[in-house]
């Protein structure tokens, strides 16, 4: 799920950061036409998905999975619902090569 365009830029709030040059420079080939300021966005959006506790991450972003065993307890990416320790699991890759932890009910 990408957050971009979900806000208008009349509603966002200015806030200032500082860039290294290159990676300013880096983040601007990378984001193309886009800009690098909704890449930024974008990547920052992520980041609080994954390690915000947020567990709304769309399926359909799920590229591959491969069978794991939790080694401490932990929640469903898609579902929250929560991985006992040493429990059978899934390792799912995302489309932003994230890997997180998928329970084995969470049908992907």
């Amino acid at each position: 799920m990408s957050f971009l365009g979900s806000v208008p830029t009349t509603e966002m709030q200015v806030t200032s950061i500082r860039l290294e040059r290159d990676l300013k420079e880096r983040l601007k080939d990378l984001a193309g036409t886009k800009g690098y300021q909704a890449l930024i966005r974008e990547v920052l959006w992520d980041y609080v998905r994954l390690h915000g506790g947020d567990r709304d991450l769309d399926p359909a972003d799920i590229r591959a999975v491969v069978p794991a065993r939790s080694t401490q307890a932990q929640r469903c990416a898609v579902t929250g619902t929560l991985i006992p320790e040493r429990s059978d699991c899934w390792l799912g890759i995302t489309r932003h090569g994230n890997v997180v932890t998928l329970s084995s009910d969470s049908q992907i």
